[in-house]
């Protein structure tokens, strides 16, 4: 694993809202993730979280048939999964999202696979921390290509340094690709930039850098192994995400978001 960063992958980071790694993983760590996403896959049996199904704020009714076709999402895999579990909660990787975000310590939010079947939708254009049950400018995620994230399967594009103008008002996903445009004007004319990816290969972005994918025009899939991380210290927005019946018993806004069996801290300076 390219686990160390350099001053200038820092600096790129810093100024764009996003930064990949080409060859991130080693082929025998490539196998080993793959391994992991089969048997969690078998495992889910299409379940999108361990104990149910939906996850808040995803789409809407209207936009519920078309959503289902942009990928499939599986949440938390860590959770039920022991090689999922070993690969998530690596310090190294927790040290480089601390490291990027100029934070002490990292907790994870959530993981998901977003597997992009065969003709499936594109990503509209979206922003990721306004889902989240939190409310932070430093949260990002990593997206590490499972197989090669091409032109003609739906590799990511991003908004050079968007990340540092946007705020948490998100259109979501949905079949319009450039509704956040309306709603971000300044940057409708901005130049997109696009990563497609070895398998092996990643990205980290901000999840308030605008990025969306294009749709899958292959007969194969598109599989890729994400992570979203917080920032130690945060606290519940009021938005449930990823969040259960239960565990929104014990949670008021502004109660810390430090649970060890929901989002465990996996680095720390």
């Amino acid at each position: 694993m390219k686990s160390d960063l350099t001053l200038n992958q820092k600096e790129h980071y810093k100024r764009d809202g996003f930064l990949i790694i080409e060859d991130f993983l080693s082929a025998e760590e490539l196998g080993f993730w793959r391994q992991a996403l089969d048997e969690a896959l078998e495992k889910r049996a299409g379940r999108k979280m361990p104990d149910r199904e939906e996850v808040y704020g995803k789409g809407d009714d209207a936009d519920k048939s078309y959503y289902d076709n942009v990928f499939a999402q599986l949440i938390n895999l860590w959770k039920d999964n022991d090689k999922m579990r070993q690969i998530m909660l690596d310090e190294r990787l927790g040290k480089m999202a601390a490291e990027l975000a100029d934070v002490d310590g990292i907790r994870i939010w959530h993981d998901q696979a977003l597997i992009k079947k065969p003709w499936a939708n594109p990503t509209s254009w979206h922003l990721d921390t306004p889902y989240w049950s939190f409310s932070d400018k430093r949260a990002l995620s990593i997206w590490v290509a499972l197989d090669d994230a091409t032109y003609e399967n739906g590799c990511l594009f991003f908004i050079p340094g968007s990340y540092l103008k946007t705020t948490f008002e998100n259109p979501g996903i949905g079949k319009n690709m450039g509704v956040i445009f309306t709603m971000y004007p300044e940057f409708s004319k901005s130049r997109s930039v696009p990563a497609p990816m070895k398998a092996g290969s990643c990205s980290f972005h901000n999840g308030l850098t605008i990025h969306g994918a294009h749709a899958n025009m292959t007969s194969g899939q598109r599989r890729a192994m994400t992570c979203a991380y917080m920032p130690d210290g945060n606290v519940y927005n009021g938005i449930p995400n990823i969040l259960n019946e239960e565990q929104l018993k014990n949670l008021q806004i502004g109660s810390p978001l430090n649970d060890e069996e929901i989002n465990p801290l996996i680095y720390k300076k």
